[in-house]
């Protein structure tokens, strides 16, 4: 391989690398992925660490909300017993900030 074709190949996986990186889990293709009786370490393996917790326990019961964002992107899911049982998506919009 030429010196120019290692080079091209080095960059070419450079910035396929930094795109990668750039990718947000916080996505509708990764809400879609979260499904009803889901175990909670599962979505946080999907999602990552949450943004925002809440947990209560009450006669045997547990649970809690966990939010993730990014940007305008949220992904809240509400989970018992450590499974899924709903979940919501949404989209605010970012405003500017005044001066």
């Amino acid at each position: 391989m030429t010196r120019r074709r290692l080079v091209q190949a080095a960059l070419a996986l450079t910035a396929a690398a930094l795109l990668a990186a750039c990718s947000s889990k916080i996505s509708a293709e990764n809400f879609e992925r979260i499904q009803s009786g889901m175990p909670q370490k599962d979505v946080i393996a999907l999602l990552g660490e949450p943004t925002e917790t809440s947990n209560v326990s009450i006669a045997g019961l547990s649970g809690g909300m966990a939010t993730w964002r990014d940007g305008g992107t949220v992904i809240s899911v509400q989970f018992v017993n450590d499974k899924v049982q709903a979940k919501q998506l949404s989209r605010e919009s970012i405003k500017p900030q005044a001066q």
